[in-house]
């Protein structure tokens, strides 16, 4: 009992959460989880996959991407689904995530680290959508935050 606990900070929780809220996506590839917090408030979660209604690749068992072994980040106009960023703004009230935070967790298939850095069209989302800042692991487990306007490729 004399041991000290953990208690992660702010930003190691938040992850973890949108770490486990990643577990539900319906992609073969990856697994991503996104949450959107203000005020240490969870306000909106998503993961990646198939549009509401739609049949999901690990139902199907089929990903035309990793068919044809597309690399990450090229001819998203293959893949059936949704990003998490994506559908944590589709999710959220437009008015909570003016000034909000973005946490995005990336899993591979074989349980590594993705990087949950956004893509081009993510990006603009969460510009759009007034965000105020987007945290998320590197594939060597670093920790990234910044602006969404401060992400380049």
């Amino acid at each position: 009992m004399n041991e000290k606990q953990h208690r992660p900070d702010w930003t190691e929780y938040f992850l973890d959460i949108a770490k486990a809220v990643g577990r539900r996506a319906t992609c073969l590839r990856r697994r991503y989880g996104a949450i959107i917090v203000k005020d240490k408030i969870i306000i909106s979660t998503g993961y990646n996959g198939a549009p509401r209604g739609e049949a999901n690749c690990i139902d199907t068992g089929n990903c035309e991407r990793e068919r044809l072994h597309v690399p990450k980040g090229q001819n998203y106009e293959l893949c059936v689904a949704v990003h998490a960023e994506q559908n944590a703004i589709i999710n959220a009230d437009s008015a909570a995530m003016e000034g909000a935070t973005i946490y995005i967790v990336g899993v591979n298939a074989d349980g590594s680290l993705a990087s949950g850095k956004p893509c081009l069209l993510c990006r603009r989302m969460l510009r759009n959508a007034k965000l105020a800042k987007v945290v998320y692991y590197e594939t060597d487990g670093s920790i990234v935050s910044c602006r969404p306007d401060e992400i380049h490729d």
